[in-house]
């Protein structure tokens, strides 16, 4: 019989609903461990204390396959023997259900359920009552934050902290590959974080400037990780991705992994474009609407005073020349974001 190693999304999606925790090693050098579905825990054995700890994150929607497949590879290098791993690493494989049905998500979208400010998933579970009050995502969010709390809070003072959540985006983007750079409440950003993601094919970032719900910010805001959100292309169905055009990120977080010199480029030499949110834009009527059409691209710019998005008693329109719209996206429940826009800046 295989290992579930050699193939782990097919087994979280074939045993999800009836999940037995495993354990094992890889050759002498690598322990693993998998006690809820999707999470995988995977640590080298070494008397010394490895530099890092990373989070690899996929699947948070379901529909959004590449980031899976490339997860799922590294899982089956590593189980090979293919690819060595010096660092604590935990994959991340999010909303299981929703993949078994190509939907973003079965009741609501888990990447607006991680405050980090909300309750624990001890506090909220306790009693069955309480397990009866959650739909699928909300107790989905949970597990995973309470996996991340159990990995970043035992790190030593002088681990790093890395957490990558890897997407692809609904709308086709002028610039492909990008990444959202949380909130980070006057913390500095990091100038070989950037250069990471530069040379991964990541030419965009975006320069959040309020706290979110998204799983990337829970990491960075508890725990003071360096994490994103990493958009990788446009979603397609399992099997349909041209996997060639992941190779620069594929190749930088097998480097990652096996703790090899990473760096190709200086951060001088990046060809960065770097955008600030300017506005976040809620939907907080049925009637909401959009004011372009359904296959404009992340990053089409407007002018000045164009309207973008309208509902009854509200009119949004771009401040700015070139302001650009990124995530449009109508159908969002009340109360949750249905547009970004970003303008050109400098860090």
């Amino acid at each position: 019989m295989n290992s579930p190693l050699s193939d782990y999304l097919s087994y979280s999606l074939q045993h999800y609903t009836q999940w037995k925790a495993f354990s094992g090693t890889i050759g002498s050098a690598i322990a693993f461990k998998s006690e809820v579905p999707g999470v995988l825990l995977i640590t080298p054995i070494a008397e010394q204390t490895p530099c890092k700890r990373i989070i690899l994150s996929c699947g948070i929607h379901g529909n959004e396959t590449a980031p899976i497949e490339i997860c799922n590879a590294l899982i089956r290098d590593i189980y090979e023997e293919k690819l060595s791993c010096q660092h604590e690493l935990m994959f991340v494989f999010g909303n299981l259900p929703a993949m078994q049905i190509a939907k973003r998500f079965v009741d609501e979208n888990l990447n607006r359920l991680f405050d980090p400010e909300a309750s624990t998933l001890s506090g909220l579970l306790e009693e069955e009552a309480n397990q009866d009050m959650l739909n699928l995502e909300e107790h989905r969010a949970l597990v995973l934050k309470h996996a991340v709390d159990n990995f970043f809070s035992n790190a030593s003072s002088e681990q790093q902290l890395i957490h990558y959540d890897l997407h692809t985006a609904i709308r086709p983007s002028k610039n492909e590959k990008f990444a959202v750079y949380p909130y980070l409440h006057g913390r500095p950003y990091c100038k070989e974080q950037l250069q990471f993601l530069s040379d991964c094919g990541v030419n965009t970032i975006l320069l959040s400037q309020t706290p979110a719900t998204t799983f990337s910010y829970y990491s960075s805001r508890k725990f003071g990780a360096h994490a994103f959100t990493v958009e990788l292309g446009k979603v397609k169905p399992f099997g349909e991705n041209d996997m060639a055009s992941f190779t620069a990120v594929t190749h930088m977080l097998a480097q990652l992994i096996k703790k090899e010199a990473v760096r190709i480029s200086k951060y001088e030499d990046c060809p960065l474009e770097i955008f600030t949110v300017n506005q976040v834009i809620n939907k907080t009527k049925d009637d909401f609407s959009l004011h372009f059409s359904d296959d404009a691209a992340n990053f089409t710019a407007f002018k000045k005073g164009e309207v973008l998005a309208s509902e009854s008693g509200a009119e949004y329109c771009a401040e700015y020349d070139g302001e650009a719209i990124v995530f449009p996206n109508a159908q969002v429940a009340l109360g949750q974001r249905a547009l970004l826009t970003v303008i050109p800046c400098e860090l």
